[in-house]
């Protein structure tokens, strides 16, 4: 399962960013998909996840700005971000969990400046 990450830039604060995540290869029983983000010299912490059933879960930091959203079809999920603030500035990584394993795209690096 490969999995490509793209939308990432540089955003004022205030602005907003969308993120894309195509999952490609042989999946079976995806049960979750998400995106995570490791600022520097932080841990990865998840942002926001939505499940087979459209069950979504969000961050306290990032609840009400950020939206998660998946097309079932084609495998892909998106991360609509809103309101951005500096501390949002992060990599942020695609996350697919199916019946066979966990897997992690390259990550995009999002950088809000103030």
């Amino acid at each position: 399962v490969q999995l490509q990450a793209s939308g990432g830039g540089l955003v004022q604060a205030g602005g907003s960013l969308r993120l894309s995540c195509a999952a490609s290869g042989n999946m079976f029983r995806i049960n979750l998909m998400g995106w995570y983000r490791q600022a520097p010299g932080k841990e990865r912490e998840a942002v926001a996840t939505i499940t087979s059933g459209f069950s979504t879960n969000y961050a306290d930091s990032v609840k009400a700005r950020f939206t998660i959203s998946r097309d079932y079809g084609n495998n892909a999920v998106y991360l609509q971000m809103n309101s951005l603030k500096p501390e949002d500035t992060a990599v942020y990584y695609c996350n697919l969990r199916d019946y066979n394993g966990n897997y992690w795209g390259q990550g995009t690096l999002v950088t809000v400046s103030s």
